[in-house]
């Protein structure tokens, strides 16, 4: 008797089975902020979240740049236990006026750096609280990223989605989006709170980052592509018994 229609059920299982495993990891880590949205003219608390996407290097610091041309003049952060913040202030290129008032230096940066055994290690992640105000009164702001590794790898999460679009070995910065609406899709750079973050918060360790709802969706399609790969095979080799039986 030939064990082909149960052999082809196994395939299938195990083909769902791998791309649901695959899915989540390709649409994975990133540098993000949270919430990426804000109105005009607030001052808000946001939360900037780095993965770690290596297999044996250490995350040992983490640079946000912050936009010269529309400026953000107030910039707090939250202390991090076992990590370090600064905030870099600048000569801006040319004076801008914020509140009715002439700005000619603004913090241009904020730059996180682990201490010694506290850096992020592979498959965890680490946030930080920043306070940024009051926002300018644009469509979106783009915060470059700059990830360093222990190995000296740098990550740049620098480019915008249409760059990245054209060019997928780019990765994309974090975007805050004021008078533009957030983008439904722009996974690699910006995160809004949702049940994946929570559990991610739990467990404090991030295989993957925030998750996107592609990832999720060709994780279903492919489970459910292998139950129903399987329950044909067994119907077919059912059929096979009763026949030769």
């Amino acid at each position: 008797m030939s064990n082909r229609p149960l052999l082809t059920a196994l395939t299938a299982l195990g083909a769902g089975l791998a791309l649901a495993l695959a899915a989540p990891t390709a649409a994975s880590a990133h540098v993000s902020i949270t919430p990426n949205s804000a109105d005009p003219g607030a001052s808000e608390n946001f939360t900037f979240k780095a993965v770690n996407e290596s297999e044996t290097a250490v995350t040992t610091e983490v640079t946000v740049s912050l936009p010269t041309d529309t400026p953000i003049v107030s910039v707090r952060y939250l202390p991090t236990p076992g990590w370090s913040t600064s905030v870099v202030e600048t000569q801006l290129p040319e004076p801008v006026t914020v509140g009715g008032n002439e700005i000619t230096e603004a913090p241009t940066s904020i730059v996180f750096t682990a201490d010694a055994g506290n850096e992020i290690q592979p498959g965890q992640f680490m946030q930080w609280t920043v306070s940024l105000g009051p926002i300018p009164e644009t469509g979106s702001l783009l915060l470059p990223a700059v990830q360093s590794y222990s190995d000296g790898t740098r990550v740049d999460w620098v480019s915008t989605a249409e760059e990245v679009e054209a060019d997928a070995s780019l990765k994309s910065a974090p975007v805050l989006y004021v008078q533009d609406e957030p983008a439904e899709d722009h996974h690699a750079g910006s995160a809004s709170a949702d049940a994946a973050d929570t559990d991610e918060a739990a467990v404090a360790s991030a295989p993957s980052g925030a998750g996107s709802g592609l990832a999720l969706g060709l994780s279903i399609a492919a489970l459910l592509l292998g139950a129903v790969g399987a329950t044909f095979g067994a119907i077919a080799l059912f059929g096979r018994k009763r026949a030769q039986g």
